[in-house]
């Protein structure tokens, strides 16, 4: 497939607009056009030994989840380990892609894959995502009526206010009046002198209507998931399940005040990777993460919830079998679709 072509296949199978606003998604490193991929690779982390796996085994593109270039690069030097790697990417002729939270947004992503390490369960999103393109512009709508003798006035006042959109008028008859009913977009901040205009004449501000525009949720679309399991299991029995799924000998684990090995288990709240601020707050049995703060984990405890943390890419790492089998799929075969056998979480039990 062509690169771009193949992009936009990659972007439709889990669109970059459900990531966090602060994450770097999407085409990170591009070799110059035009660009075939036969071989797409997939890892969790794109290290060095990563990357040199990646040229012995001929890719033409890396879908590394976490993205490799994340702080702005100043240079491209032989200097440093992120700088090398783009080096050898573009040496190489391989583009690095990188879809981390909108993996972790979708339905059929990484949060959603973890949840079937506990078995049997419903699960919802901790935070909802919303439609991204919807509504196009403006957090507020204004609307208000006014006759021939206001109209032109109020509208050429408003028309010199920055940051308002979608203005239209419609005629209406209003108590037996011909009138012009207003209605536009406007931002957070046009909306205070768009009030302070309508304010400076009765008529007008009496006759307004202010509407919050809200964009509408995505079903089952979002970050974290908060899983009620269909029958209670012991917290022993959970994290049982737990490493049994994630192919761990061990996990760490915080009993919540009042909690033992045989406590029952029938809300977990998780997040893949570092779960602290997704899961602050939610009421559940366990939360399980990858790795979250000492003091968010004193927290949760004195609060009598459990803490499993697996290590931060240890909670991602295996879904990458599941998005080869997705992948392949949603390609239709076209490409030869691998998985890093070189990746594995930094972190080990010594």
């Amino acid at each position: 497939m062509n690169l771009r072509e193949l992009v936009s296949a990659l972007n439709d199978f889990a669109s970059p607009a459900l990531a966090e606003s602060w994450d770097n998604v999407g085409l990170l490193v591009e070799p110059s056009p035009p660009h075939t991929v036969n071989t797409l690779f997939l890892t969790n982390d794109l290290t060095e030994e990563v990357m040199e796996e990646a040229v012995q085994k001929k890719a033409d593109l890396v879908l590394s989840y976490h993205p490799p270039i994340f702080a702005p690069l100043k240079r491209v030097t032989w200097k440093t380990w992120k700088e090398r790697l783009v080096v050898r990417a573009l040496e190489n002729r391989i583009g690095i892609y990188s879809p981390h939270t909108a993996y972790d947004a979708i339905p059929h992503g990484v949060n959603n894959w973890l949840t079937k390490g506990l078995g049997t369960c419903t699960s919802v999103p901790l935070h909802p995502s919303t439609a991204p393109s919807s509504p196009a512009e403006g957090t507020h709508r204004v609307e208000f009526c006014a006759d021939a003798e206001h109209l032109d006035a109020v509208l050429s006042k408003i028309k010199d206010i920055p940051e308002i959109s979608c203005l239209t008028t419609l005629p209406v008859r209003v108590e037996g009046e011909e009138q012009t009913r207003v209605s536009l977009n406007c931002s957070q901040k046009a909306l205070l002198e768009v009030v302070a205009l309508l304010s400076q004449n009765s008529l007008l501000y009496h006759k307004t209507e202010i509407l919050l525009l809200q964009k509408p949720l995505l079903p089952h679309t979002g970050m974290g998931r908060l899983c009620t399991l269909s029958e209670p299991l012991s917290l022993s029995d959970t994290v049982g399940r737990i490493k049994g799924h994630l192919g761990l000998p061990h996990v760490r684990l915080a009993l919540g005040a009042g909690r033992t090995l045989e406590s029952p288990v029938k809300k977990v709240a998780l997040c893949a990777g570092s779960g602290s601020s997704v899961l602050k707050g939610t009421e559940a049995d366990v939360y399980l993460t990858g790795e979250m703060s000492h003091h968010d984990v004193l927290d949760a405890v004195a609060n009598g919830i459990s803490v499993i943390l697996c290590e931060h890419s240890n909670t991602e790492r295996g879904f990458l079998s599941e998005l080869r089998e997705a992948l392949t799929i949603h390609l239709q075969n076209k490409i030869n679709i691998i998985v890093s056998e070189k990746d594995r979480d930094p972190l080990q039990v010594a």
